[in-house]
């Protein structure tokens, strides 16, 4: 008789059930945080045992590996869509855990995608890197901000960078504003130095796999943008359309239609927010260095708006990206900017 077992797991325990074929209860125990405890529970219905499903939270690594390591098949389960039925008016973690089991039972748990564990350290460093990133530009936009309020003038990133403190102070009007925004410059080089320390590890260890040199092709995506679309798309063959590609880059609209009306919307943070960086960065250097991208941003920015335009232009080129994956073709332009 097959089992199937169900694990919730939180930052300091985690609760574990086992069901027979028939949905009856056969373990049902709340454990810490100890891959040798977990593995002990399991260990006497391990020929049994038809599979694992364990909660995506952000500390699954520890657990799915080593329950793969240990020979277990383990399923990572999307929690958005494992949804219980609203009306209950009473679950916990045991309910929760039984939850996923049951799923399995039944062959409908909605899974998601095991990040090989070789590949996941520089992915999560580039990840760290697109963090940096925002945080600078965060500072970079607080300290432009506050010049502008105090002195009316708005001076671009690149030409505040090669400000002295001095010529600063002489535009502040007092010392406390000259504090508020040295502070911020001083961030911004910290940032800066970590975020170049980090791309140099990148770049020297990142290794473009075959399939994914041809995003070279694609002028403006250089080594560390294209190494970070390789790490957060994994295998392009689990995409079965464009559009599901697309879909995960969060690139496209979420809402629902009926009568050719916009009766709601769906999860909009469904997705890979790491992608949908990555395609606004390769957007934005697509208007620097493809002629046809910003005709056609100019297009959609005269009838709808900066952001609309910006993110439609990131949708473009998000489709080209699945088909040059899918294909093996270099980039053309004149494909797809008819």
């Amino acid at each position: 008789m097959a089992l199937y077992c169900g694990i919730d797991l939180h930052s300091d325990n985690l609760f574990l059930v086992i069901l027979d074929e028939l949905d009856r209860v056969l373990v049902q125990r709340k454990l810490p945080i100890v891959l040798e405890t977990v593995l002990g529970v399991l260990e006497p219905h391990r020929a049994e045992l038809a599979g694992v499903a364990v909660e995506s939270t952000f500390n699954w690594y520890w657990l799915v590996d080593g329950l793969m390591e240990a020979g277990y098949r383990v399923d990572l389960v999307n929690t958005w869509a494992a949804k219980q039925y609203d009306g209950l008016k009473f679950t916990d973690d045991r309910h929760d855990a039984r939850w996923l089991a049951h799923l399995m039972r039944l062959g409908i748990l909605p899974t998601g995608y095991i990040y090989p564990r070789s590949q996941r350290p520089l992915r999560d460093l580039t990840r760290q890197r697109g963090r940096l990133v925002r945080q600078r530009t965060a500072n970079l936009l607080s300290v432009q901000n506050t010049i502008a309020r105090e002195t009316g003038e708005m001076i671009k990133g690149n030409a505040l960078k090669k400000l002295t403190d001095e010529q600063i102070a002489e535009q502040l009007p007092s010392p406390e504003i000259v504090l508020q925004v040295d502070a911020r410059r001083q961030v911004l080089t910290v940032l800066d130095e970590q975020i170049q320390r980090i791309e140099k590890v990148i770049q020297a260890q990142g290794r473009m796999r075959p399939e994914f040199r041809i995003l070279r092709s694609m002028k403006g995506i250089g080594l560390t943008l294209g190494l970070t679309i390789m790490y957060e798309t994994g295998d392009i063959g689990r995409f079965t359309r464009v559009g599901r590609y697309a879909s995960y880059c969060r690139c496209v609209p979420s809402e629902r239609r009926s009568n050719q009306r916009k009766k709601g919307a769906g999860n909009r943070k469904n997705g890979n927010p790491y992608l949908s960086r990555a395609f606004s960065e390769a957007a934005h250097s697509a208007l620097r260095f493809q002629p046809q991208a910003k005709q056609c941003y100019d297009r959609k920015l005269a009838r709808r708006g900066r952001l609309i335009a910006e993110r439609a232009l990131a949708h473009k080129l998000c489709r080209a990206v699945y088909f040059m994956l899918r294909d093996q073709v270099p980039y053309e332009p004149g494909l797809l900017f008819r």
